[in-house]
C-alpha cells in the first residue's frame, strides 16, 4: 500500500542553493539568536537528507531552532512532546475499527509529515524511541505487518536533554546512529542573552513568528542538486581515515561505522554548497567532524569514568589524521 510516492525533480544550480538557504538562514536568525553554527549544520543535514539532534540543557532555545527551521523550509511539520508513557503507536499511528465498513482502517500517526519535531525525545522509553528507527532509515513506518511510506522529503528533528537530568533515557546507540549530526547549543554571550530579551519585549508575545521562504518541492530541488555535486577521491579517503582512527583509539570501545564516515561525506559537500562551492575541501570535513562523528563512539569503560569526552576524541583526531595537501575541484 502506497500512500506518497516519491517523484524525481529537476536539480537547482548550486549558486540558487547557496542564496536560497542564505535567505533560510536569515528568516530563522529573526526568532533565533545566535546559534548560527547549529542551525547552518541543521540546514546542512537537512540538504544531505538527514536527521538532527540538538542536545544540550533546557532553556537554551532548542525547540525554538528546530520550530523555526521547519517552518521556513516550507514543509508541514508536526510536533511530539516525548514523555515516559508514550506508546510506538502515537508515533506510528494504529490500525482503528471503522463501524461504518466494519474493517480496520489504518489512522495515520503525527510522524506522517515532512519535519517530524520530537520534542525532547529522551523523555520516553527505549522502545518507543525505536518506533522511529525504521521511519528514519528507510522512509516508512511497518504496522501490523504493512508498510507506509512516509512523505518525500522527511527529516527528523528531535531536542533532547543532557542524559545526567532526572527522568530522561538514553537513545539507543542504533537510533543515535541515525542521527547525522548531534548539535550542542551551548548558552548564548552577554550581547545574544541581551537581545533575546529585547526581542521578546519587542513583539509583546511568547511565540516568534517565522515565515516560509521555499516549498517543499523547491527543498527537494535543493537536496537533488547537492547530490549532483562529487567530491574528490582525496576527500573521501581522508573521511575513512578519520573513521577508521576511531575504531583505533584506545579510549574507544566501539568506533564510528561505514554509515558515520559516508555521513562525514554528505555533511562535508552540503556544507560546501551552503559555502557557494561545487567542491568539497578536507576543511569542509574537519568543520563537521565533531558533529558528525562524536555522538556515534562508544568510550571505554576506563575512558567514561575518567571523564573523557567523545568529543574531545574527535577534535584530537581532527588535528592528528593528515589530510590529502590537494583536493582537486570536482565540478558537477
Amino acid at each position: 500500500m502506497t500512500l506518497f510516492e516519491p517523484t524525481p525533480v529537476a536539480p537547482l544550480p548550486v549558486p540558487d542553493i547557496t542564496a536560497l538557504v542564505a535567505r533560510i538562514r536569515a528568516e530563522v536568525a529573526t526568532a533565533v539568536v545566535g546559534m548560527e553554527q547549529a542551525i547552518e549544520f541543521a540546514l546542512a543535514a537537512i540538504l544531505a537528507g538527514g536527521h538532527t539532534l540538538f542536545e544540550d540543557v533546557p532553556g537554551l532555545g532548542k525547540t525554538l531552532a528546530a520550530r523555526s527551521i521547519a517552518t521556513a523550509i516550507g514543509l508541514d511539520f508536526r510536533r511530539l512532546q516525548c514523555t515516559p508513557d508514550l506508546l510506538p503507536a502515537d508515533i506510528t499511528g494504529s490500525f482503528v475499527y471503522a463501524p461504518a465498513t466494519m474493517s480496520f482502517d489504518f489512522r495515520p500517526g503525527p510522524v506522517f509529515t515532512g519535519v517530524f519535531l520530537a520534542d525532547e525525545i529522551n523523555r520516553t522509553a527505549s522502545k518507543t524511541q525505536s518506533a522511529l528507527l525504521e521511519a528514519m532509515a528507510e522512509g516508512q513506518v511497518t504496522v501490523e505487518g504493512q508498510s507506509f511510506p512516509l512523505p518525500r522529503p522527511f527529516h527528523v528533528i528531535a531536542t533532547a536533554n543532557p542524559i545526567e537530568y532526572e527522568g530522561t533515557y538514553p537513545l539507543p546507540e542504533a537510533q543515535l546512529d541515525r542521527f547525522m549530526v548531534r548539535l550542542a547549543v551551548g548558552y548564548p554571550g552577554r550581547e545574544g542573552e541581551q537581545q533575546v530579551l529585547l526581542n521578546r519585549v519587542a513583539r509583546r508575545r511568547e511565540r516568534a513568528e517565522v515565515a516560509a521562504v521555499v516549498t517543499a518541492e523547491t527543498l527537494a530541488r535543493m537536496q537533488a542538486g547537492v547530490e549532483t555535486v562529487t567530491v574528490d577521491a582525496d576527500v573521501v579517503r581522508y573521511c575513512v581515515d578519520l573513521a577508521e582512527a576511531t575504531r583505533r583509539h584506545p579510549a574507544i570501545a566501539v568506533g564510528a561505522s561505514p554509515r558515520g564516515s559516508q555521513a562525514l561525506l554528505l555533511m562535508a559537500r552540503a556544507v560546501a554548497v551552503i559555502a557557494g562551492r561545487d567542491f568539497v575541501l578536507p576543511d569542509d570535513v574537519k568543520r563537521v567532524a565533531v558533529a558528525v562523528l562524536a555522538h556515534r563512539l562508544s568510550l571505554t569503560t576506563q575512558s567514561w569514568a575518567a571523564g573523557v569526552d567523545a568529543a574531545q576524541v574527535v577534535a584530537e583526531l581532527v588535528d592528528r589524521v593528515p589530510g590529502p595537501r590537494v583536493a582537486g575541484a570536482v565540478r558537477a
